[in-house]
C-alpha cells in the first residue's frame, strides 16, 4: 500500500529554487532515510509533506488520515506552560480534550461547592465518555512510556519548554511510543540522546510495525534502521536500496561507471576528430589534384562522404555525451599543532568535581594525557562529560585536587553550545582580526571551509548551527594547539562534512579529548576510552571504540593501570620515531641509534612482562 506519493514537486525561497522535479513513493512497512547535504531542503520537504508549507509545483498524495501520522520535530516550539505529562497525553486528541474538560469542570464544582447542577451533569457525561474510551488506561500507558524513556516522575510536572534538548526528544518519543501511529516522520531523532537511549531508539525504529520516514546524520543509526535511502538534490531525488553503507557502495560504483563511460567517450571523440582531420586533408589534396580528372574527382567525393559520416558520428556522440557530475564543495581542513617535546601534556590528580552542593560528578579522579592520546569520553547525559572537558580546558576549577598543565601545552577548546563566537561579527571580519591576515588570504581560507563569495559577509549570529560549527573549526585551524578538547564537534554537520572533519582529526599530530554521540567519529579517531556513569567510578578502556563494542569489556583499567598503559604507549611512540628516522651521517651515530632502539625494545618487553 502506498502511503505517500510525491510527483514533481518544487520549492522556492525568495524566488530561488531550493529543489524541483522531486518524485518518490513510500509504501507500507518501509524505513526510509531522507538524505542530503545541509541546506538542501530536507526539513523543508518534511514540512511540506506535513502540510505546514506549500510547494510551488507538483502534487502530494497521502494514503493515510493525518491522525495516523506521528511527528518528532526538532523545531517544535511550545511557549505555554504545558507540562511534560500533558504533552504526552495530548498526543491523543479526543482523550486530551476530555481530560482537560474534566479538570475545568472539577475546578468549577470546587468553586461552587458542588451546587452547580449543570456542571455536575456535564462532569458525569464527560467522565462516562473518558472511562468508556479507557482514559485512565491511556494515562497509565503515557506514564509507562515516560519511564521507559528514563524520564523520572520529578520531570512530569515541569513545563516542556524548559526541558533540555535530549529530554524534549525523549518526551516526543514517549508520546509516539504511546500512540504507535502508522506513519512516523522523524527529523533528527538521535540529536542529544545518550548511548543507552540511542540503542533503544535503534531497536524501536528497526522493529516498528508501521512506516518510518526520517532525517538523520548518524551513520550507525542509519545502518541499523534504514531499508532504503532517498537522496535529495536540487534537481530531484533518487532512491537507493539498503542503508548508508550500501548507499556509499552504490554511489562509488556509479562514479566509477560514469568515469569509465566518460573516458571511453573521450577516446572515441579523439579518434573521430583525428579521422575528420585526416579525411578533410585528403579531400583538400584530392580536390586540388583532380582538376578535370574524373577518377580523381570521384575519389575526392568519396573522401568527403567519409568526412560527413565521421562528422555525423561526432554529432551523435556529443548529443549522447556522458557528463561527469559536478563535485560538491567539500571542507578542506588540516589541523596542525605546535611542536611538543615533553612527556605529559596535562595531568589531573585527585580531582573532585561538584556543583551547587550536589553529589560530586567525580571524586579522587586521575587522568594523564600524553602526545598521541585520542581519548573518547563516553557516558550517559548528566554523567559529567562536558564538565570534565571544561575542567581540562581551564574554564572551570576543581572542588578538590589539582590540574598540572605542561608549560608548552596549548589547548584548543570546541564547545557544543558555540556561545564563544561573536554574534555581531562577520565571518570575514573574524579572520581579519588575526595579525598579518590579508583579505585575499582570508577569503581563500574561508572558501576551504565552505564559505564562498558573498557568504563571508554573513554575521555569525545569522548562521545556521552547521555554519557556526565550521567557524568554530576555523579558530582551531589557526590556534595550532597541541591538545584539542572537543565537545560534540560534529553535532550539526552533514555526513560529508563529518567525514572531512574525521580525516583531519585522524591526521592531527597532537592530543585529543572528545565527547560525542557520533559513534563513527569514535571508531575513526579514538585509541583510548574513559567511561563515566552517574554515581559510578570512572573506568578506562585502553583500546579502540570498535574493540570496546565488539568484545567482552574485560580490559577496563583502574587509574593506576591507565597511567602505566600511558607510559607503555609513550615508549612505543619513541621507538616508532627512532625506527622512522633517517640514517645518521657517521657510523658511530648509527651504532648509537641502533643501541637506543635495542634498549627501548628491551624496556618495552620488560614493561609488558611486568603487567
Amino acid at each position: 500500500m502506498t502511503l505517500i506519493k510525491v510527483k514533481n514537486i518544487k520549492k522556492e525561497w525568495n524566488g530561488v529554487s531550493l529543489f524541483e522535479g522531486v518524485s518518490f513513493e513510500i509504501t507500507e512497512g518501509e524505513r526510509v532515510l531522507l538524505f542530503g547535504r545541509n541546506g538542501i531542503g530536507k526539513t523543508t520537504l518534511l514540512q511540506g509533506l506535513l502540510g505546514r508549507l506549500a510547494f510551488e509545483e507538483g502534487s502530494v498524495y497521502c494514503g493515510l488520515d493525518r491522525e495516523e501520522w506521528g511527528v518528532l520535530d526538532q523545531q517544535l516550539g511550545i511557549q505555554s506552560e504545558v507540562s511534560t505529562l500533558e504533552f504526552v497525553l495530548s498526543a491523543s486528541g479526543r482523550l486530551a480534550e476530555l481530560k482537560h474538560r474534566l479538570e475545568q469542570l472539577a475546578r468549577r464544582l470546587e468553586e461552587t461547592g458542588g451546587t452547580d447542577e449543570e456542571a455536575v451533569a456535564e462532569y458525569g457525561e464527560a467522565y462516562d465518555s473518558y472511562v468508556q474510551l479507557d482514559g485512565y488506561g491511556w494515562e497509565a500507558k503515557a506514564e509507562k512510556c515516560l519511564r521507559q524513556l528514563k524520564l523520572e516522575p520529578s520531570l512530569w510536572s515541569q513545563p516542556y519548554r524548559l526541558l533540555s534538548g535530549g529530554q524534549k526528544t525523549r518526551v516526543q518519543l514517549a508520546a509516539l511510543l504511546a500512540r504507535q501511529p502508522k506513519l512516523l516522520i522523524l527529523d533528527e531523532p538521535t540529536n542529544h540522546l545518550d548511548e543507552d537511549t540511542m540503542e533503544w531508539l535503534e531497536e524501536w525504529v528497526r522493529t516498528y510495525p508501521g512506516t518510518v520516514l526520517y532525517v538523520s546524520h548518524d551513520r550507525t543509526f542509519i545502518n541499523r534502521t534504514a531499508t532504503s535511502v532517498l537522496e535529495l538534490s536540487p534537481s530531484g531525488c533518487r532512491r537507493y536500496p539498503g542503508a548508508y553503507t550500501q548507499y556509499r557502495e552504490q554511489k562509488e560504483l556509479e562514479a566509477r561507471t560514469l568515469e569509465g563511460q566518460h573516458r571511453k567517450q573521450e577516446l572515441e571523440k579523439e579518434k573521430l576528430l583525428e579521422s575528420i582531420r585526416r579525411y578533410a586533408l585528403w579531400f583538400q589534396q584530392a580536390h586540388s589534384a583532380a582538376r578535370q580528372n574524373d577518377f580523381r574527382r570521384a575519389k575526392s567525393k568519396k573522401n568527403v562522404s567519409r568526412l560527413h559520416a565521421k562528422e555525423a558520428s561526432l554529432e551523435r556522440l556529443e548529443k549522447n555525451r556522458v557528463e561527469l557530475p559536478k563535485a560538491a564543495p567539500k571542507l578542506n581542513m588540516k589541523l596542525e599543532s605546535e611542536v611538543f617535546q615533553g612527556d605529559a601534556l596535562l595531568d589531573l590528580q585527585d580531582i573532585t568535581l561538584a556543583y551547587d552542593g550536589r553529589p560530586p560528578l567525580l571524586e579522587h579522579f586521575g587522568l594523564s594525557l600524553r602526545r598521541g592520546d585520542r581519548l573518547a569520553v563516553l557516558g550517559p547525559n548528566g554523567a559529567g562529560k562536558s564538565s570534565l572537558l571544561k575542567l581540562i580546558s581551564g574554564i572551570t576549577q576543581p572542588a578538590g585536587g589539582y590540574v598540572r598543565v605542561h608549560p608548552c601545552t596549548k589547548i584548543g577548546y570546541f564547545a557544543q553550545e558555540l556561545d564563544h563566537l561573536k554574534p555581531d561579527s562577520t565571518i570575514l571580519d573574524s579572520l581579519l582580526e588575526l595579525p598579518g591576515m590579508t583579505q585575499t588570504e582570508a577569503r581563500t581560507i574561508l572558501g576551504c571551509f565552505l564559505f564562498p563569495r558573498e557568504d563571508v559577509f554573513k554575521t555569525i549570529g545569522d548562521l545556521s548551527l552547521g555554519e557556526k560549527c565550521r567557524v568554530a573549526f576555523l579558530r582551531l585551524y589557526f590556534g595550532k594547539a597541541n591538545l584539542l578538547v572537543l565537545d560534540e564537534p560534529t553535532n550539526y554537520l552533514d555526513i560529508d562534512t563529518r567525514e572531512r572533519v574525521e580525516e583531519a582529526l585522524a591526521a592531527y599530530p597532537g592530543g585529543l579529548v572528545i565527547v560525542s554521540h557520533d559513534r563513527y567519529l569514535h571508531a575513526k579517531v579514538a585509541n583510548r576510552l574513559l567511561l563515566l556513569g552517574r554515581g559510578q567510578k570512572p573506568q578506562f578502556f585502553p583500546g579502540t571504540f570498535a574493540e570496546y563494542t565488539s568484545r567482552e569489556r574485560s580490559r577496563i583499567l583502574s587509574p593506576e593501570e591507565q597511567s602505566r598503559e600511558g607510559e607503555l604507549r609513550l615508549l612505543e611512540m619513541r621507538l616508532a620515531g627512532l625506527m622512522r628516522s633517517e640514517p645518521a651521517e657517521t657510523e658511530h651515530e648509527n651504532r648509537e641509534l641502533l643501541r637506543e632502539i635495542v634498549s627501548l625494545r628491551q624496556e618495552i618487553g620488560e614493561f609488558m612482562e611486568g603487567n
